[in-house]
């Protein structure tokens, strides 16, 4: 089933959608039993982050839509702003 952006972002208010955004860099990394994907986007200094089970074909380069919201993560005790992607498709 495919879940719908407008939808998604009604629910929560907090959620954003933005299309056709230019990746630029796209890592890949195991943890645990999922993969840890980590997406650079075109003008955006905060990594989108997201996982899945298995991984996929580069993105870099690619144009994506993407459903995110963001967050902070603390690392060596300094907070960074991260966006947590709840839904990403190829543009």
């Amino acid at each position: 089933m495919q879940s719908d952006p407008k939808k998604l972002v009604e629910k929560n208010k907090n959620l954003t959608h933005s299309e056709l955004m230019k990746v630029t860099s796209h890592v890949q990394r195991p943890q645990g039993e999922w993969i840890l994907h980590t997406v650079m986007i075109e003008d955006c200094d905060a990594p989108f982050k997201f996982k899945r089970k298995g991984k996929y074909l580069s993105l870099k380069g690619a144009r994506v839509n993407m459903t995110y919201y963001p967050t902070k993560e603390v690392v060596a005790g300094m907070d960074f702003e991260v966006m947590k992607v709840v839904r990403i498709k190829r543009g």
